[in-house]
């Protein structure tokens, strides 16, 4: 029998500390991405899971440890290099950042247009795509943001995070501000896309709901550092204070009702 390969590593966190002045909010943290998995981040208020984000894509550095990005250590890069390979990635920010005096189309166009290896005509039949893609169509493209509902802007600003084919798409509460209707749409889209493109998502939410249905592995922040990471059904077995008041309480065990509940330590009852 041959042994099953080790998942490809896209993304590797290495004894990570970030801190703004004294405030330490990272100390020693270790995480990796495998490709093609959707990964959730989750973690308290204040836990640092969009600092982390941000360092994740080379937009803060950290105070010390060690960030690879399918293979490249971000410290060895000078900015030319960082742009570039930010390129291999996609964001969608919580608020979904679209400019307000920009069309959907000149939203959806804006990283194809940096690259400046395209003519107007070609822009235009990919940001058209990709707004179909996302469950838009072309008669959506000269909207403004402020004619769009929360979940199109969500769309709008996953159409451009996919404007060009990323490998890596980088989500920030993407369910945010939406219905429990919209929401469960738009996870069911990430999932379709997630399917259909193969790319590795790393996903920061605070919605157990959420991460239920789209997750393949699970982070947990708290005390500075991962506490865990590994798919949910064994996350919620680690006898840690802020796991069991997250998941195994309230709306968080209503979440896992669907899962293969394991009997519980002594300290989560």
């Amino acid at each position: 029998m041959s042994a099953t390969a080790p998942p490809i590593v896209e993304i590797k966190v290495t004894g990570l500390t970030t801190q703004f002045g004294k405030n330490v909010v990272h100390r020693d943290l270790d995480l990796s991405v495998y490709r093609g998995e959707i990964l959730c981040i989750v973690g308290g208020s204040g836990s640092g899971k969009t600092t982390l984000l941000r360092a994740l894509l080379g937009l803060d550095r950290p105070a010390a440890g060690r960030i690879e990005v399918l293979g490249v250590p971000l410290a060895d890069l000078g900015m030319e290099n960082l742009m570039e390979l930010r390129r291999h990635s996609g964001v969608l920010f919580q608020s979904g950042a679209l400019f307000s005096a920009l069309t959907v189309a000149e939203n959806v166009a804006l990283p194809l247009r940096e690259l400046r290896k395209f003519d107007e005509e070609l822009i235009r039949e990919i940001v058209l795509m990709r707004l179909e893609m996302v469950g838009l169509s072309a008669s959506d493209a000269d909207k403004l943001p402020a004619e769009l509902s929360g979940g199109m802007t969500k769309r709008v600003a996953l159409a451009r995070a996919l404007a060009l084919e990323p490998r890596v798409v980088f989500l920030d509460e993407p369910t945010a501000g939406l219905d429990p209707e919209s929401s469960d749409t738009f996870v069911t889209l990430i999932c379709d896309l997630h399917r259909e493109l193969g790319m590795s998502v790393v996903m920061v939410t605070h919605d157990v709901d959420t991460l239920v249905a789209v997750s393949d592995r699970v982070a947990v922040l708290a005390d500075q550092r991962v506490i865990a990471e590994a798919p949910l059904a064994q996350v919620i077995k680690v006898p840690h204070p802020f796991i069991r008041n997250y998941f195994l309480k309230g709306r968080g065990r209503r979440a896992l009702g669907a899962l293969s509940m394991p009997p519980l330590p002594e300290e989560h009852r």
